[in-house]
């Protein structure tokens, strides 16, 4: 088989280099218009929500903030996935929308559920929504720490919101900065 192969392309050089030459500008013009991105988004239109909830535990925010908020977001349309974590003053919820819908639409959705979720919250918290972002989005997290309790965990919150917040936020293509309370005397962005 393999030498009738070998016996037809050397017999027929001029039609196996005329199929090659074919092949070569058929596959550059398809390459050159190809839609190729370096960083492909690979994930779902996802909506986050974060509700910081000062001073309350992991278990006081789950059923006082993230299952109120959670109850209002059921049923939007085009909701395949919703998760949450809940921390230590702190929710996060995450509604991952079908393929081809609008983040706009959606996030308009979600903010008129958030609207509606108010009243059940407690009165001193508020949700907000993330910015427009993907898996891809989050860079770079950093944390503040104190070494031997040299500085208060008020002043450490002090120094990232109204000192670093603000800098990092200048930078050309920072889209949001989050402070997160950490553990004892540290502060995460």
């Amino acid at each position: 088989m393999l030498n009738s192969i070998i016996r037809l392309a050397l017999n027929k050089r001029l039609f196996v280099l005329a199929v090659a030459a074919f092949i070569i500008v058929y596959g550059s013009i398809s390459a050159l218009n190809l839609p190729i991105d370096v960083f492909p988004d690979i994930t779902k239109p996802t909506v986050t929500i974060i509700t910081e909830s000062h001073g309350m535990a992991p278990e006081e925010v789950e059923s006082r903030v993230t299952y109120p908020i959670e109850s209002y977001l059921n049923g939007i349309a085009g909701v395949e996935r919703m998760r949450s974590q809940s921390g230590i003053g702190l929710s996060v919820i995450y509604v991952e929308f079908e393929w081809g819908t609008d983040i706009y639409r959606n996030r308009q959705l979600v903010q008129e559920k958030l609207n509606l979720s108010q009243e059940k919250l407690p009165k001193d918290i508020k949700p907000t929504m993330g910015p427009v972002g993907s898996l891809m989005g989050q860079i770079q997290q950093i944390a503040i720490t104190s070494e031997n309790n040299e500085v208060s965990p008020l002043e450490l919150r002090n120094l990232a919101e109204w000192v670093l917040r603000p800098r990092l936020m200048t930078i050309n293509g920072v889209a949001q900065v989050f402070l997160l309370a950490g553990a004892l005397n540290s502060i995460k962005f």
